[in-house]
């Protein structure tokens, strides 16, 4: 029988007010503190006894990852009466609520805030050699609190509910031995609600969970933000929404893929996202000999965001839009040189003319 919580009940110190929430393994509570009336904290309670250890373990994890995307451990308590883990309250919506108020994409400026933020967290969770395995829009709150969604900071990202995650290969046998029978019970409910985020090298047992893993997860994400569908065959999200940046396309490409064409990790892809969206030095026109006069750079308007951008730019440095037909690229370094070059000034190599 699935456990019953009521408000008033007290946990620890603090008293339950009401349920935000509910997963496979729990609900989620706000909560307030018995004395001090405006401390508010979420607690986590397991809705049957078996599933303290995923509480349990969570907690542990979590506990040493102090990060500010990651949701903070305030308390855990898996022998108390009433089993506990008290977090950090984020005021403000999940992911999942946002994609579902924007069925066919996000604004793309928000979008690339939301990835950096769970990138960031993943960076900061596999340096610790945690590995989330449950990466889905649900299990990321956006901390607004009321403020609009055009003002979210990399820092309100929230990456939560690593009720599934491990630390290692052995803990993740032990864990698999252990809780066999559980998950056999339960893949239904599992299955239905993560498949769609899972890699396929796990869904076909052929590799462990591994920042890899997550990684890919991130990719769907990234589909599922831009276009408000998840990903399926070889779309990219510019197949379903014509303003998707080719820039963006290329990095859910590297995040959708076999384990071996994969990203190898977090920072590698904050790395390349950043390159890809980085600003380009002016091109100035040469002054005559003799001149000194000081040559006047052109600049032009985005389309999508109507922020200045260089009039040779190919994407927008703002928000990542493609401003040209034709993007100009190296075909020796896959760098990306200027209209007028004619040599990559990435590697040197000579360009072929775009007439």
């Amino acid at each position: 029988m699935t456990t019953k919580y009521q408000p008033g009940l007290r946990v620890s110190e603090y008293l339950l007010e009401t349920c935000l929430g509910a997963g496979t393994f729990g609900q989620v509570w706000q909560a307030r503190h018995h004395i001090w009336e405006n401390e508010r904290v979420a607690i986590k309670l397991p809705t049957e006894p078996q599933y303290v250890r995923f509480l349990q373990r969570e907690g542990i994890m979590v506990h040493g990852l102090r990060h500010p995307n990651i949701i903070r451990v305030i308390g855990l308590d898996p022998y108390a009466e009433t089993p506990y883990l008290i977090m950090e309250l984020v005021k403000g919506p999940s992911l999942r609520e946002v994609i579902r108020d924007h069925p066919d994409g996000m604004a793309i400026t928000t979008a690339l805030v939301v990835l950096r933020g769970v990138l960031e967290a993943m960076a900061a969770a596999h340096q610790a050699n945690v590995i989330h395995r449950d990466l889905k829009p649900g299990n990321v709150l956006l901390a607004l609190d009321g403020r609009p969604l055009t003002s979210l900071r990399v820092e309100d990202v929230k990456v939560g509910d690593f009720g599934l995650g491990v630390d290692n290969a052995e803990t993740l046998r032990s864990i698999i031995e252990q809780s066999a029978s559980i998950e056999r019970d339960q893949q239904s409910t599992i299955i239905a609600g993560t498949l769609a985020y899972m890699a396929p090298e796990i869904r076909e047992g052929t590799a462990l969970p591994g920042p890899r893993g997550d990684l890919y997860s991130i990719g769907v994400i990234l589909f599922e933000m831009l276009t408000g569908k998840r990903p399926a065959g070889a779309e990219l999200p510019s197949t379903l929404r014509a303003d998707a940046p080719a820039a963006l396309d290329e990095v859910f490409r590297r995040l959708y893929a076999r384990y071996e064409n994969r990203y190898r990790d977090a920072p590698a892809v904050l790395s390349d996202l950043e390159a890809r969206l980085a600003p380009r030095p002016a091109r100035r026109p040469p002054v005559p000999a003799g001149s000194f006069q000081t040559p006047v750079t052109r600049t032009a308007e985005c389309p999508a965001c109507h922020k200045p951008v260089q009039a040779d730019d190919q994407f927008c440095n703002h928000c990542g839009t493609q401003l040209v037909a034709r993007i100009r690229r190296c075909s020796a370094c896959g760098g990306y040189p200027g209209p007028q070059d004619r040599f990559c000034i990435f590697c040197g190599a000579a360009l072929p003319s775009l007439e």
